[in-house]
């Protein structure tokens, strides 16, 4: 199977002493386009606004 199944957890909430939100996604392990680590916006309820969220390992 070519796809993992990743956690991506938010970097600005652990700064602000917040909870932390934590989305699930897959990723193409063979991909060329993203050898490191995942990061995306996405939204933090949390927060109440879009923060980076970076993959956990």
């Amino acid at each position: 199977m070519p796809r993992d199944v990743i956690i991506l957890e938010c970097t600005e909430a652990k700064e602000e002493g917040k909870p932390r939100s934590m989305y699930v996604t897959t990723r193409n392990k063979k991909s060329l386009r993203t050898p490191g680590r995942l990061e995306k916006v996405k939204f933090n309820p949390f927060l109440k606004r879009r923060t980076l969220h970076r993959e956990k390992r």
